[in-house]
């Protein structure tokens, strides 16, 4: 059974497909961060407002994380995942990955290699 839905975006009214394919693959929200209560978003997002979206909210909860906090975050305790998503666990800069401290809180420990983002 296809589950694809077209759906229009509760934030900026775009079309977008919402859903799980027939070939087994999952819907693009499942490459995101699993940080939103159901409560908390009043219908789906594109993939665009919806990265929006999780960037606000992982911003606004590291910016609460102190190094004491850090070792046992939320974060760290989320199922892990394959996929990196840009703004989210990285940005490039002049051609390099910088890794975020939302990726370091997700790694759950400090590497020691003195990164630019290190909540630890």
């Amino acid at each position: 059974m296809n589950v694809i839905k077209v759906k229009n975006c509760s934030t900026c009214g775009n079309e977008f497909n919402c859903g799980d394919t027939l070939d087994g693959m999952k819907c693009w929200c499942n490459d995101f961060p699993p940080i939103f209560a159901p409560t908390d978003v009043i219908d789906c997002l594109c993939p665009s407002c919806f990265k929006n979206a999780c960037v606000q909210k992982i911003d606004d909860y590291v910016k609460t994380v102190s190094p004491e906090k850090a070792v046992e975050n939320k974060a760290a305790a989320l199922p892990k995942t394959t996929s990196l998503v840009e703004g989210i666990d990285y940005y490039l800069e002049n051609g390099n990955y910088v890794f975020k401290a939302w990726y370091h809180l997700k790694r759950g420990n400090c590497c020691k290699n003195g990164c630019r983002h290190c909540p630890y």
